[in-house]
This record gives structure tokens, C-alpha cells and sequence, in this order.
């Protein structure tokens, strides 16, 4: 139980300051919710609107000021050009940690849209009590207020700009007033894409019918032009003669019934409060709209595919060129294939490294258009085919990750599940020129590859790479410096594990040719992170991963665990691709 507790309290301080955003934008949006709670609450302008709708109208008004402000916070997390920008330019300035948190764009922008729907939930059904509420103000069954209500519902004078209940007769079609104001029809077309959205987002379509996700999601553009447009009909209406009229003397007794004949009580005049939300969305789409003009840019300038290469396991590999296309490693671009469809970007790791002289993405064939991309690509299996008949290519990026942190430790473990080593393939080419640059001084000193694999033609397209490095490191008497974990995790028979057994003796890997052995099953990350606190005390380790979601929770819970451990002094820092 106390090795539990103090697992727990390291999690909190080595989380402390995401944990503490997740907390900020907890505290803004229940303050948000108070305030125009109490507004609209106590707020003598909305008296009469609160004699007639009860706590349904601060209840709607509250959650819409919730709402602006996630609304606001939604598009900035996938402003890609931005983040990858804070990335670079606060490298120095910004401690690793602070850094960090612009991994987790992705879990911010979840965060808005769940807050979204929950705060939406709570708007939609305020207002239905709202609207049966302005209905039944025409004839109230509440005798004390009956007459007053029923008064207030009648006001009708200067051309019908007067009124504080939109529904102009009780001899009316609920549904079709629905329809006949802004906000009914708006509040509509934000809800129907909102739920469409959402839905599609799940991790079931989102990985197995991205185009789907991919569509849908395109349908913020008619929840944010109907969302500032949402408040136009002023259907919420404050009284605006507070000096010559107070609601509170004027509605007591029977005065309303002498409203405009009293010389301390002529008519209460009302006035719409105008459309908000566009004041706190404006500047985040106005820079969501540039991000988009950037890469519509970007992704207009020419592509030249020189190469392309099939590998086993259903891989693809594009080499390609593009005049000023800069990068770092481990970041990755979105490609377009008009040929295939005009609309749909999908988002490939970059393999290659900053000082070759072209960039390339390993893509594995796993759906329609990644299908429909090899086949127009390729003709001839294990083939190198000419540019010449190739399709054309649209490339939108670089955008930064976390791999971009790996220089930034004295020592990395990288963990990659099956075609999650692609980020891995761009770090260590770049490793590899740079330990060939004798002027280059690196702070990475050691790093621990490790590569969980569930067949062997998966080791095939990526082994020479790591040959190559391997080589290198032995050459230049540093053969200490990158260790190579490969686990096979299935899939091998009987046979092969007897002539592997066999060869268990031999120099290099029967396998993979690697000095490093290929071992079988999967790791025993309690064993392997104990190891490397141990070979490693009082070191800052940079852990990275790229793949499924379960590895990724077993490997961040082992950071925490053997980085509480204060025996060593080794401090785990756990980083995970998102894109």
C-alpha cells in the first residue's frame, strides 16, 4: 500500500502541470457558469423574463457563457502551424515540461468538445423548458402571476420591437414558432453537427472508416457559422427603462393592470441583447482561418515523387521532393492524392532525415486510399519505380511532436509497436549523420531501441537501416551506444525456433543479421526499466512511444513507477506521438 501512495503522489508531481491546466479549465468554466448564473439570476433588467421563465432562463443563459468559452478554446489546439511555431520557438526559452503539454493539443481539443456537449445538453433542455414556459405565460396556471404573465406576453408597440415573449399568440404550432425565429433554426443546425461530429470521432470509425471521421468533421463550418449567428433574434430581452420603471414596485398588486397610466409605472420597454458569441470565437477562427490559407498554400506547391519502394508486410515507401521543404526528426506531414479524391488529407511520420536530400513516408496498406495509393504507385511487387508515372502528390507540413525532444535527454528509451517505428526510422538516421559529423557535440549519450514486431517480413524493410547504424556505432568504437531490442511476439513455428535455437551461438542475428539478437514474446518492461534506472542513476531518460493505446498506458505507468524510486535518482519522462 505505501509503494501504491508513493507511486501515486510522483504521478501527481510529474503531471502537476497538466494537471493544473485541467484544473484551470475546470475553475473558468464552473466561474463562467456562476457568474452568468447569478446575472441573469438577480439581474433586475431580467425580472420580468424570470417571473416567466423560472430558472430555466439563467440556467440557459449560464451554460451559453460556459459555451463561448469553449468555443473559443476548440480551434486552437488544431491550428497545427501554431503549435509546431510555440515548438520551435520555445525551445530554449520554455523548460521541457512546460514543452510538453503541447503534445497533448489533441487531449485539449477532446476536452473543449466533450465540455461542448455537456454544456450543450444543459443549454438545449433549458431552452425547451423556456420555450413551453413562453407558451403557457398566456395562460399561466399559477393564479398569482396569471394576469401579470398574460400582460406581459400582450406587449406589443413600435412596430412589434416591444415584445419580451417571442411567441406572439398562444394559438400557435410549437414546432413551427420553433422554425420561425433565428435561434430555433440555428440551435438546430449547431446540434445536428455537433452529434454527427462527435459520433464519428469514436475510436472504432476513427481508425477503421476515416473518411467518415474525416467528412463529418468538416461540418465545424456550418456549426460555427450557425453558432454566431445563434443569439441574432435577441430572444433573451432585458428591460431597458430600469429609472422610469422598477419591476419589482410596478408588478406588485394589481399595478400591471395600470402599466402606462401610472406616472411611476409606464411600460416597460425591452430590447434583445444582441448576438455574443461572435466576440469570443472571432479570434481564434480568424487564425484558424489563416492556418488553413497557409497550408492550402503550402499544399499547392509542386511534389516530385522520385522513388518509390515496396517493402514486405504491405509497405510502401515515398520518396519525394519539394523546393524549401525543411524538417526535424520525427515530424510528420499530411499527403493528398487528387487522383484518388480532392478532399482527403491523411497524416504519415516522416522516415527520412534532415540532411538527405529528399523526404519520405513508410506507408502501410491498411484501408481504401491507403489501397487505392499503393496501387496507383505500384505495378511490380519489390520494384523502384520511376517518378515518371507516378500520380501527383500534395504534401501539407512538416508539424512537430515529441520525437523533436530526443536530442534534449542524455539518455532515450524508444518503444515501437509494428509500423509505429516510422518516427523512429527519421531519429535514428539522424543519430547516425550526426555521429559521423566529428564537429557535431551531442547530449545524447546512450539510447535503448526497442521494437515489438508480430512477424518477421515486418523486421525486413527497416532492418538496413539498422544495420547501417549498427555498423557505424561498431566502426567508430561505440557499439555501446544504441541498444537494439527486437521481439518477435508471434507467429513463429516450431521449426524456426529450433534452427534459431541452433544458431543461437552464431555472431549475428539468423534473423534480422544484427549483432543484437532477436528475442521472443514480449518484454518484461518491470525487468528492462529496472535495468536502465540502474545502468543510469541521477539521469533525466527520455521515453518515447509510438502505437497502440494499451502499450502506451503500460509503458507511461512504468515511467512513473521506477522514476519514484528515488534509490537511482533516474527520472523517466514519458512522451507519446499524437497526431
Amino acid at each position: 500500500m505505501a509503494d501504491i501512495c508513493e507511486l501515486m503522489n510522483y504521478m501527481l508531481i510529474t503531471n502537476q502541470l497538466f494537471i493544473s491546466l485541467q484544473t484551470l479549465f475546470l475553475i473558468i468554466n464552473i466561474v463562467l457558469f456562476v457568474v452568468y448564473f447569478m446575472k441573469f439570476y438577480n439581474g433586475k433588467q431580467y425580472y420580468y423574463l424570470n417571473q416567466m421563465l423560472g430558472l430555466s432562463l439563467p440556467f440557459a443563459r449560464a451554460s451559453a457563457g460556459a459555451l463561448n468559452f469553449n468555443c473559443m478554446l476548440i480551434l486552437l489546439p488544431v491550428c497545427r502551424n501554431l503549435i509546431t511555431l510555440m515548438r520551435g520557438s520555445c525551445q530554449r526559452c520554455c523548460y521541457r515540461n512546460t514543452l510538453r503539454q503541447l503534445d497533448k493539443h489533441i487531449m485539449l481539443h477532446k476536452l473543449c468538445a466533450y465540455t461542448i456537449c455537456f454544456w450543450t445538453a444543459v443549454h438545449y433542455f433549458a431552452h425547451c423548458f423556456n420555450f413551453e414556459r413562453f407558451i403557457l405565460a398566456w395562460s399561466s396556471p399559477n393564479n398569482s402571476t396569471k394576469e401579470l404573465l398574460a400582460t406581459l406576453s400582450a406587449i406589443k408597440q413600435d412596430g412589434d420591437q416591444n415584445w419580451v415573449n417571442p411567441i406572439r399568440s398562444p394559438l400557435t404550432n410549437p414546432m413551427l414558432e420553433l422554425f420561425k425565429n433565428i435561434p430555433g433554426y440555428t440551435g438546430v443546425l449547431i446540434t445536428i453537427p455537433l452529434i454527427f461530429i462527435v459520433t464519428s470521432s469514436t475510436e472504432l470509425i476513427r481508425r477503421s472508416y476515416f473518411e467518415v471521421f474525416w467528412f463529418t468533421h468538416h461540418l465545424f463550418v456550418v456549426f460555427f457559422i450557425a453558432l454566431v449567428t445563434h443569439g441574432l433574434g435577441g430572444v433573451v430581452r432585458m428591460q431597458t427603462n430600469l429609472a422610469d420603471h422598477d419591476p419589482e414596485y410596478c408588478s406588485l398588486g394589481d399595478r400591471y393592470k395600470y402599466w402606462g397610466v401610472l406616472p411611476e409605472c409606464p411600460l416597460p420597454n425591452f430590447q434583445g441583447g444582441g448576438a455574443q458569441t461572435w466576440k469570443w470565437v472571432i479570434g481564434p477562427m480568424v487564425l484558424y482561418v489563416i492556418e488553413r490559407i497557409v497550408r492550402f498554400v503550402r499544399s499547392e506547391q509542386k511534389v516530385t515523387v522520385v522513388k518509390v519502394i515496396e517493402h514486405p508486410s504491405r509497405v510502401v515507401e515515398l520518396q519525394m521532393q519539394k523546393s524549401g521543404f525543411t524538417t526535424e526528426p520525427g515530424q510528420y506531414v499530411f499527403l493528398k492524392c487528387p487522383s484518388i479524391s480532392h478532399l482527403e488529407w491523411h497524416p504519415f511520420t516522416l522516415t527520412s532525415s534532415p540532411q538527405e536530400d529528399f523526404f519520405s513516408v513508410h506507408v502501410r496498406i491498411a484501408g481504401d486510399w491507403t489501397a487505392k495509393l499503393a496501387e496507383l504507385c505500384c505495378h511490380d511487387e519489390y520494384q523502384v519505380h520511376d517518378s515518371s508515372t507516378l500520380p501527383k502528390i500534395s504534401v501539407d507540413g512538416p508539424f512537430g511532436t515529441c520525437s523533436e525532444d530526443v536530442f534534449r535527454y542524455q539518455v532515450d528509451v524508444l518503444v515501437a509497436a509494428g509500423i509505429g517505428v516510422t518516427p523512429f526510422a527519421s531519429v535514428l538516421k539522424d543519430i547516425w549523420f550526426k555521429k559521423c559529423d566529428a564537429d557535431h557535440q551531442m547530449k545524447l549519450r546512450k539510447v535503448y531501441f526497442y521494437w515489438i514486431c508480430p512477424d518477421t517480413n515486418a523486421f525486413e524493410w527497416f532492418v538496413d537501416l539498422l544495420k547501417c547504424v549498427e555498423d557505424q556505432m561498431i566502426e567508430m568504437n561505440q557499439a555501446d551506444f544504441l541498444e537494439i531490442n527486437i521481439f518477435w511476439t508471434r507467429g513463429w513455428s516450431a521449426r524456426q525456433a529450433n534452427i534459431i535455437g541452433k544458431t543461437v551461438t552464431e555472431e549475428t542475428d539468423v534473423i534480422t543479421g544484427l549483432m543484437h539478437k532477436t528475442k521472443f514474446g514480449r518484454p518484461n518492461w518491470d525487468l528492462e526499466f529496472e535495468r536502465i534506472a540502474q545502468s543510469n542513476p541521477d539521469t533525466r531518460v527520455g521515453v518515447f512511444f509510438c502505437g497502440p493505446k494499451v502499450l502506451s498506458s503500460t509503458l507511461h505507468k512504468m515511467s512513473n513507477k521506477y522514476s519514484q524510486s528515488r534509490a537511482s535518482g533516474t527520472n523517466f519522462v514519458y512522451n507519446k506521438e499524437n497526431f
